[in-house]
């Protein structure tokens, strides 16, 4: 077993305790009253900053392109689709990787942030005027039959010829004849009749507030993006943390059967050798199924983190991933207690999300306002028809196609519409949304203080991980030297199995709780890089230290404010000040 950086470091960078860095200050207690309100710093509208995230990857380098996710709407319908075929050895950076390429969580909430972004340019076209075309018939025939009551048509006056000749004139002699009138009349046309409409909104009190919220929200997704995007690189890393955890559980498992298996034989061969008794051969064999039930817990719990993995990455259904590096701690943590909450309030979009919300509330207000506000508009109207045939001729026989009419019209108008009284419905939408605005107020009040106990919670966990690294480090150092000093004495007739089973049952503990400390320090770690945005590591030696104890020069376990040791061996080297050496850097 490798017991990495924490154990035997003779010097270190401290961690102070936060009661220390309060009792050095002198000043009073801060007015509350006097801190800069957030949309002065952060401003009403904040936008998230380009390169303030690192882009997610968006193509796997050759090596990792079998790991490409399956088609979304992909189902399997067989055993063997299902069946794990490869077990394939990953590192944390491609871990990372595969989750940023392949999470269908992230696309998705990529896909939002387009939607978003298409909603503000629908906003934005409120400024620009609209053109209609419509037409009524392309082209359309028409025929028409109408039927008149007899009794209320006119007559009709026809001219007849007599066949007399005027004497006078020499023409015709025609006299004038009454007739019924026509009471029937027909009609057969082809019809094309065509409008194109401009209209533009001069004044539209709902636009400018409308296209303020469409904006807000964009960046409202944009920000959700990004906390999609480090969630998921934290979550990621968690899952990695306790696979590898995982895998040392059943490195230790094994180790432990092993051991377990040799002590039995040894118990047994002495029993036949009449130098011990049966009580001994029990002890040995209770400890072997002790073991073996830890390992059989170990590997469910290697298979569940394995697919747990798999499942963060959307890998292929028939591979599996496992950790390719065994665990130990990524690095040191320099910025303070102090440096890190103040990071993290600049740092995380959850604060600009919610100012974004006050600031959507007072848009929709100012909207809400507008429906009782009056608009003018322009617009012109242009329409063009044309007509074949002929209608109202009183026999189908006599109409004729050729004949047509085209027309040709345009208007230009300004209107205004103004709704004078619409019982108190747009004050009430006022109110509303700003009591909204008011509510987003208190929440942003409540996610400050979440964000600061979240960053004091991983401090804090970093903190009891760095002493746990360090003690159960120890631990495991001094189980191990116990169980070689009870394996002589049994050897040497000296002790009893009891002592060799408690001192294998020690050291099995001591490694759990070591694999423990090293996930619980990494898992603080990455929880630190999510929630302040910093990345000031200072990144660990991987020494290789002996079993054998050595001479502690260290003293006890501190108390609250004695600086504790690092994690990392040798860091007094790296970042202790040059000009005084007494003077520490706090990590609080």
């Amino acid at each position: 077993m490798l017991l990495i950086a924490g154990v035997m470091a003779t010097g270190a960078s401290p961690v102070l305790g936060q009661h220390s860095s309060s009792e050095d200050s002198a000043s009073a207690l801060i007015d509350q009253s006097t801190l800069p309100a957030a949309p002065e710093l952060k401003g009403g509208r904040p936008r998230i900053k380009d390169g303030a995230v690192a882009p997610a990857a968006t193509e796997l380098p050759p090596p990792l392109l079998p790991l490409t996710a399956p088609p979304s709407l992909a189902l399997p319908d067989q055993n063997q689709q299902v069946s794990i075929h490869e077990l394939r050895p990953l590192t944390l950076e491609d871990a990372l990787l595969l989750a940023e390429v392949n999470s269908p969580t992230l696309k998705a909430a990529a896909s939002q942030t387009e939607q978003a972004k298409s909603s503000l340019r629908a906003a934005i076209s409120s400024w620009y005027p609209k053109i209609d075309l419509s037409a009524s018939g392309l082209p359309e025939y028409f025929k028409s039959y109408s039927f008149q009551n007899p009794d209320f048509v006119p007559d009709r006056v026809v001219q007849k010829n007599t066949g007399a000749i005027n004497p006078l004139t020499g023409a015709p002699e025609i006299r004038n004849e009454t007739r019924d009138g026509y009471n029937e009349r027909y009609g057969r046309e082809w019809r094309v009749n065509a409008s194109l409409q401009v209209s533009w909104d001069i004044i539209n009190p709902r636009r400018v507030p409308e296209i303020a919220a469409a904006r807000d929200q964009y960046e409202q997704a944009r920000d959700s993006y990004a906390i999609a995007l480090r969630d998921l690189r934290l979550n990621t890393s968690t899952d990695y943390f306790n696979l590898q955890e995982a895998d040392e559980g059943v490195r230790i498992g094994q180790a432990s059967v092993r051991a377990s298996l040799v002590s039995l034989r040894d118990a047994r061969a002495r029993f036949n050798a009449g130098v011990n008794t049966k009580l001994e051969v029990l002890e040995a064999e209770t400890q072997l199924a002790r073991d073996r039930n830890i390992l059989t817990s170990k590997l469910g719990d290697q298979d569940t983190s394995r697919r747990l993995l798999a499942s963060k990455l959307d890998l292929p259904q028939d591979i599996t991933p496992t950790a390719a590096t065994p665990a130990r701690p990524l690095g040191s943590w320099q910025p303070s207690l102090q440096e890190s909450i103040v990071a993290a309030f600049n740092f995380r979009e959850e604060l600009d999300s919610l100012l974004l919300k006050i600031s959507i509330n007072n848009s929709e207000a100012n909207a809400s306002l507008a429906a009782v506000q009056p608009v003018l508009s322009f617009v012109n109207t242009s329409s063009t028809s044309r007509r074949e045939g002929q209608s109202g001729i009183t026999s189908l026989g006599d109409i004729d196609m050729d004949d047509y009419v085209w027309s040709v019209q345009n208007s230009t108008s300004l209107r205004a519409t103004w709704r004078l009284f619409d019982g108190g419905r747009a004050r009430a939408e006022y109110r509303r949304f700003k009591q909204a605005a008011e509510e987003s107020a208190y929440r942003f009040a409540r996610a400050r203080d979440s964000i600061r106990l979240e960053v004091e919670q991983s401090f804090f966990g970093l903190r009891t991980a760095v002493q746990n690294i360090q003690t159960t480090g120890s631990e495991v150092l001094s189980a191990r030297e116990s169980l070689r000093l009870s394996q002589l004495r049994v050897q040497a007739g000296v002790s009893t199995q009891r002592e060799v089973v408690n001192n294998q049952r020690d050291l099995t503990n001591a490694e759990l709780r070591y694999a423990g400390a090293i996930r619980d320090y990494n898992t603080s770690l990455a929880q630190l890089r999510r929630r302040t945005g910093l990345d000031a590591l200072v990144s660990c030696s991987n020494p290789v230290l002996p079993s054998v104890k050595s001479v502690d020069n260290e003293p006890s376990i501190p108390i609250e404010p004695t600086p504790l040791k690092s994690v990392c061996p040798a860091m007094e080297i790296s970042t202790a000040p040059i000009d005084t050496p007494d003077t520490t850097r706090s990590l609080w």
